[in-house]
Order: C-alpha cells, then sequence, then structure tokens
C-alpha cells in the first residue's frame, strides 16, 4: 500500500477506533500489521517482524496456519452457532471438554467456557462463592491475588489484578479482594530467614488469611508464571507450600494458566512444574492460538459433583451467550491436534531453554540486572546498577527507547517499564531464536551507552 494509504488509515482509525490502554499521545503513528506467517508479522508498509509475544502471548502455533481457518470455515458451514445454555449443546463442545479433560490436570475433567481470559476471571471467583454457599460457608466470598499478577480487567478481574496502573480512573474495585507480595524472586526480601524465600513468600498467604479470617476467603487466584507483571516464575518449593496452606484454611486454588497453558512453559500446564493441581483452572490464549476468541475454566471433580447435587432452586446460574461457541470450539480442537502433532509443548521447552541460555549472555552487558524466564516465557530486566538493584529513574525512558531500538532491527515484543517481556510462538526457529537474542543485546547497548537516539514515532 501508499504512504497515503497508511495516512488514511490512520486517520480513521484515530476518528473511530478506541483501543485497549488508550491515549492518543501514544498512538500517531500506529503500526498497522496485515500479514503473518509462523513467527513473522508484517507490517501496512511491509516491513517484516519477528513477533516476541506471540501477538498478545497466544498465538502459539504460529500465524497463518490454513489448518485453522479451514476448521472455523468447515463449522461456519456446518453450524456457526447455537446456544449451549442448559437443554442445548453442541458436538464441538462435547469433544473439546472431553478432550481437556484428558490433558488437564487428573482432578479437573469438566470445563465451562466463555470468550477470553477476563470472563473466565469472573467465572472463576462466581463458582468458588457458589461451591461454598453449597457447602454451606456462604461467609466464604474473599479473594486473595497477588501484586504484579494479571487476571483481566473487567471490574472483579481488576481488582484482583495486581499492577496499580489499571486501577485509578475505575476506582472504586470490587470489595472483598486483597493482594499479597509477589514472590518476585529477583526483588522479594525474605524477612523469616529460617525458611526458604519460596516459603516465606507463600507464608504471606497464610497471613492473610489469618488476618481476613479463614472463614470469609473463598479462593486464592495465582498465574503459575507471572506473565504480563513481567515474567517471573517463582521459587522451585512456592506452589507446594501454597497448596499446603489452601488445604488447611479451606481455600480454593485458583490457577490462572491463561498465558501459561498449552505448551507456553513446556508443560502442558504449567503447575505441572511445581507437582501440584488446582482446585479451578482458568484458560484462554493458547487454546485456539488467538485465531478465534475462547477461554474457559475446569474445576476439580469435587466441586463438579456440588454443583451436579445442587437443588433445582440452586441451580449454576451464570451464563455467557457465546459459551460453547461451536465455530470456537472447533479452532480450539483443530489447534490441540497441531500442538500434538508437531510436538509443540517438547518444542516449547527446547527452544525456551535456548532462549534462556541465550539471554543470559546479555549478563555482560551494562544494565542487564535480571534474566528469568520458564520454556517460551521469558524477560529481561534492565537497572541502573547491578549491584543494588537500582532501577533507571523513570524519566530516562530506558525500557521505551530500548523497544524502539528494537523495532529498529525487527523485534516486535512488549515492554514493561524497563523490563523486556518475551513469548515467542512455540514455531518459532532455531535461528528466529538466536535473532530474538541478539536484537535485544544490540538494542540494550545503543541504549544504555547513550547510543540511541530516543523515543521515535
Amino acid at each position: 500500500m501508499t504512504a497515503i494509504d497508511v495516512a488514511d488509515r490512520t486517520r480513521s482509525d484515530l476518528a473511530h477506533l478506541l483501543h485497549p490502554l488508550y491515549h492518543p499521545s501514544g498512538h500517531q503513528a500506529p503500526k498497522i500489521w496485515v500479514k503473518g506467517r509462523g513467527a513473522i508479522v508484517i507490517d501496512i508498509e511491509g516491513h517484516e517482524y519477528i513477533d516476541g509475544l506471540s501477538g498478545l502471548w497466544n498465538v502459539n502455533v504460529g500465524h497463518g496456519r490454513r489448518e485453522l481457518a479451514a476448521a472455523a470455515a468447515e463449522q461456519m458451514e456446518t453450524l456457526a452457532y447455537c446456544s449451549s445454555y442448559t437443554g442445548s449443546s453442541n458436538l464441538p463442545a462435547i469433544e473439546l471438554a472431553e478432550r481437556l479433560s484428558e490433558l488437564m490436570y487428573p482432578s479437573i475433567n469438566t470445563f465451562f467456557f466463555t470468550s477470553g481470559g477476563a470472563e473466565s476471571t469472573e467465572t472463576s471467583f462466581k463458582t468458588a462463592r457458589y461451591y461454598w454457599k453449597l457447602a454451606g460457608k456462604p461467609d466464604k466470598v474473599k479473594f486473595i491475588s497477588r501484586m504484579r499478577g494479571y487476571h483481566g480487567v473487567t471490574m472483579a478481574a481488576m481488582s484482583a489484578t495486581g499492577l496499580p496502573m489499571y486501577w485509578p480512573m475505575f476506582e472504586p474495585r470490587v470489595p472483598g479482594i486483597v493482594h499479597i507480595e509477589s514472590p518476585y524472586p529477583y526483588r522479594f526480601v525474605n524477612r523469616t530467614p529460617e525458611v526458604s524465600d519460596g516459603v516465606a513468600a507463600a507464608n504471606l498467604l497464610e497471613d492473610a488469611i489469618l488476618r481476613e479470617g479463614p472463614e470469609t476467603v473463598a479462593a486464592f487466584i495465582a498465574e503459575p508464571v507471572q506473565g504480563a507483571g513481567g515474567v517471573i516464575p517463582p521459587q522451585d518449593d512456592y506452589f507446594a507450600r501454597i497448596r499446603e496452606i489452601c488445604d488447611r484454611y479451606e481455600v480454593l486454588l485458583i490457577a490462572d494458566e491463561v498465558i501459561t497453558g498449552f505448551g507456553r512453559t513446556g508443560r502442558w500446564f504449567a503447575l505441572e512444574h511445581y507437582g501440584i493441581e488446582p482446585d479451578i483452572v482458568q484458560f484462554a490464549k493458547g487454546i485456539t492460538s488467538g485465531y478465534v476468541p475462547l477461554g474457559g475454566i475446569g474445576v476439580s471433580d469435587r466441586i463438579r459433583e456440588a454443583i451436579h447435587s445442587a437443588p433445582p432452586d440452586k441451580r449454576y446460574m451464570h451464563a455467557y451467550t457465546y459459551s460453547g461457541h461451536p465455530t470456537c470450539c472447533a479452532v480450539a480442537l483443530r489447534n490441540l491436534q497441531i500442538i500434538e502433532e508437531e510436538g509443540l509443548v517438547a518444542r516449547g521447552a527446547a527452544l525456551g531453554e535456548r532462549l534462556l541460555q541465550g539471554l543470559h549472555t546479555l549478563y555482560t552487558l551494562d544494565g542487564v540486572g535480571d534474566v528469568r524466564g520458564k520454556g517460551m516465557m521469558a524477560a529481561v530486566e534492565l537497572v541502573a546498577d547491578k549491584a543494588t538493584k537500582q532501577a533507571y529513574p523513570v524519566e530516562a525512558n530506558v525500557g521505551a527507547r530500548v523497544y524502539q531500538e528494537m523495532m529498529q532491527r525487527g523485534l516486535y515484543t512488549r515492554v514493561l517499564g524497563d523490563m523486556i517481556l518475551l513469548a515467542p510462538p512455540l514455531v518459532t526457529t532455531e535461528e528466529q531464536v538466536d535473532r530474538i537474542v541478539a536484537i535485544i543485546g544490540e538494542s540494550v547497548q545503543a541504549v544504555v551507552r547513550g547510543q540511541g537516539s530516543g523515543v521515535r514515532g
């Protein structure tokens, strides 16, 4: 397309679209994406970039998969949509739930479908409250989340999200949701050195439950690896202690696997790394690789039996028009087939190790304070002083400047403050992984050594 076309489309965008996390000052020269193939995305001017974040943590099988387009088309021609309210069902939804029961944690065999991650968080919260009311403990209505956690930005989900920049302009938040500190190994301060950092971080949950009153707490929600908050894998012994605490105080454990599910961390689901099972698992993103919107929750057999045993006047009055959408479920089934047939879970583990090893070589660079990751999720945290872990001053715009340098070199990903976040597609090539590492190194050096030209466009 010509430059005139780009300018025209940009003007129309500004006139008619409100974008997520929007302010027009940051949208005067947006990237308009027109094509993708594998791990590459192409903008309206024909420039190619490695997609360092799989779209938005979700395009696990890569861009341009004709198999998924064909699955959608075939289902749309057969039965594009039908209601899944009680009394109705459809074959793709049934088959997808059956397939998930084979892939998911052994105690998770029953599923409710949504259109995405935030709806899944809302569904988890309502299901937890519903369960405790059925169990004769109606005062168990509170939720505990973590700082740096991300669970969506609908009202309850936003209230659980532990990133304060999402809160001020939508206050007041939903009551009954409190936060504890993230385990964040790079910055966590253990104030009880008689136990490990992981146990000390987990014990903050016990402290919060006791402060709130165990009889009032319904559930604890946590990402196995915190994603949008900085790609933060916990200490290896963190979740075993979390499971013990939840069991002790009759608090449900909700695993938010919206980002970590479906091979992202080198396992089908990320709590497998830590040897525990949740009571509720929520998912979205990678279940369709982002080709169509789909999410959901899986509940433990114990919760399912409570729902099945409820009297008719206490039925599960939760619903979405698009729950169990047949087209979305058909695409999910084909997507899961691709992941399995192409060995993408194991590939995610192997490529993730290559990515992390490559990023570790950046420790020699000025400004690189921490490198961390799990599978095909990684982060590079930039600091002004490696010894003290002191951050750069906000006005230095280091992360934003590094972002611009990466874009100039052909890497499109996300930065959070001075953290470079990565989650490339599971089909990324080894050469592309190595190029990601090289681009980050070049970009950090350009900015930290004062060679970068600052924020542009």
